[in-house]
């Protein structure tokens, strides 16, 4: 695989979104010709092979380890609880029945629970990644092409498992069909983080959503549907009627929010990076839909003209945003809208792009970047935070380490809250349609019990999350314990 990161690194996804370009076209043109009944049933059975996946290297999850019926209590310890940025200590934590079921004083016993002496270190909750691609975030396009369709869900499957040992309990997916990876997960088929999936991503024609190359313009009979939406990737819809009917599927097969283009992308083939996308009445029939549904649309935007019409239409989550001027981030405030964020930097994590075009208009986002992350705070913007990664098995390891840039603009407490409580808080707009039935990203009665047992404080070095190998040495989620070095 890194022969591969090295060749293929240009591919990673860090600036714009690469899942427009010619490459992942070619891509979604060979997960589609393998989306016969067989070859679905084949990729479902990939996806629950991934739990016999083995790594020599211990990235994998360990056996998961848990009594039946018997309480956990987790005891020696500094808690960290996704909301305060101080300590709390003198506490215990117990576990039952895959939640937290009470924070104890430290003096209090309780009989017939398995203990774990945590050794004064702290413990959090499991982190969030507001914007994940769980199906293609970790195998290099020519891999994916040249394989069969099964060995791109095992691969899925078998980064899943990744996830979670990285410290992520939590991720919002946000374009592909991750429907049955997240079943496999909540089965505990296999380990891996909690998905709140999007499905389809729905575009207009000639829109950042939209795979298909000049030679399939126009649609017609004999090619009314292109393989990227049969294999569940995009959705394309003009007018509002078709928005209405691709949004309702997608809250048909499971959608916990809903993700709709409404500007370009860096690495696109055939929409400027400029360019407006869905006109105000489409966007309003996307809203509607979910609304109807209880939930709500993210959008995929960069440009201010682009952010305040998806505002004005009633979208609740402004997804990258990197060129938004001042005025449009002050209405971002006025309407309550999230800005969901990724540290598009032009560093190590960054794309290599050939053309001169796109690396103007990457370092257009990298400065835009620089000033979203000042902005938003003055003006009180509700902002999360995700990576974006795709297509980039080498960068998926980043993940930790992408979080700890944050602290170049806000303090370290801030920045642990934004990917647990604070990230939480933007999932919980699902609503009804929220797949988990308690709270996510904090550590109090009643949440889910997803935490880490950090060997250090990452309030005083917030970059202990960057090295999960080496600094996390409990990982549990749903009251299981996933991963336990804390006698090595």
């Amino acid at each position: 695989m890194g022969n591969y990161g090295a060749r293929y690194g240009q591919y990673a996804h860090g600036f714009g979104c690469l899942c427009h370009s010619q490459a992942i076209t070619q891509l979604n043109e060979r997960i589609g010709r393998g989306l016969s009944r067989r070859s679905v049933l084949s990729g479902l059975a990939a996806v629950m092979a991934g739990a016999v996946v083995a790594d020599p290297v211990s990235a994998l999850a360990q056996t998961p380890v848990s009594v039946a019926g018997q309480p956990v209590l987790l005891k020696n310890l500094r808690i960290f609880d996704g909301k305060s940025s101080k300590l709390l200590e003198g506490h215990n934590v117990l576990v039952s029945g895959g939640k937290i079921a009470d924070i104890l004083k430290a003096s209090e016993n309780v009989a017939e629970a398995q203990v774990i002496d945590c050794g004064n270190r702290v413990l959090m909750p499991g982190l969030i990644d507001a914007h994940w691609h769980s199906i293609l975030a970790a195998i290099p396009q020519m891999v994916a092409m040249t394989s069969d369709i099964a060995y791109v869900h095992l691969v899925a499957a078998q980064e899943a498992q990744r996830t979670l040992m990285r410290g992520f309990t939590t991720v919002r997916d946000m374009g592909g069909p991750s429907f049955a990876l997240k079943r496999a997960i909540d089965e505990k088929r296999i380990p891996g983080p909690r998905i709140y999936p999007s499905g389809a991503m729905v575009s207009q024609t000639s829109g950042h959503g939209d795979f298909r190359q000049r030679s399939d313009i126009p649609r017609h009979s004999a090619n009314d549907l292109s393989l990227a939406e049969s294999a569940g990737i995009a959705a394309i819809a003009d007018g509002e009627a078709e928005v209405l009917r691709r949004v309702r599927e997608q809250l048909m097969l499971g959608a916990s929010q809903i993700k709709i283009m409404v500007g370009g992308g860096v690495a696109s083939a055939y929409d400027p990076l400029d360019s407006l996308q869905f006109t105000e009445a489409e966007i309003r029939a996307a809203v509607m839909a979910a609304k109807d549904w209880g939930t709500y649309v993210c959008a995929h935007v960069y440009t201010s003209a682009g952010i305040q019409r998806a505002l004005a239409c009633g979208v609740q989550s402004i997804e990258h945003g990197q060129l938004a001027d001042e005025e449009t981030v002050r209405q971002m405030a006025d309407a309550g809208a999230w800005w969901s964020i990724q540290p598009f930097l032009a560093d190590e994590d960054a794309n290599v792009y050939a053309s001169q075009i796109q690396r103007d208009q990457q370092k257009m986002i990298a400065e835009g970047t620089i000033r979203a992350f000042e902005l938003g705070p003055k003006y009180n913007v509700k902002m999360a935070w995700g990576t974006d990664i795709l297509f980039n098995p080498k960068g998926t390891a980043s993940q930790g380490r992408q979080l700890a840039k944050l602290a170049r603009w806000f303090d370290n407490g801030d920045v642990l809250k934004m990917a647990t409580g604070t990230n939480a808080e933007l999932l919980a707009l699902s609503g009804n349609r929220n797949p988990y039935g308690a709270a996510v990203g904090i550590i109090e009665k009643g949440a889910m019990a997803d935490m880490l047992l950090i060997d250090g404080n990452p309030l005083e070095d917030v970059s202990l999350i960057a090295d999960p190998d080496k600094n996390m040495k409990l990982i549990m989620k749903d009251g299981v314990v996933y991963k336990n070095i804390l006698t090595a």
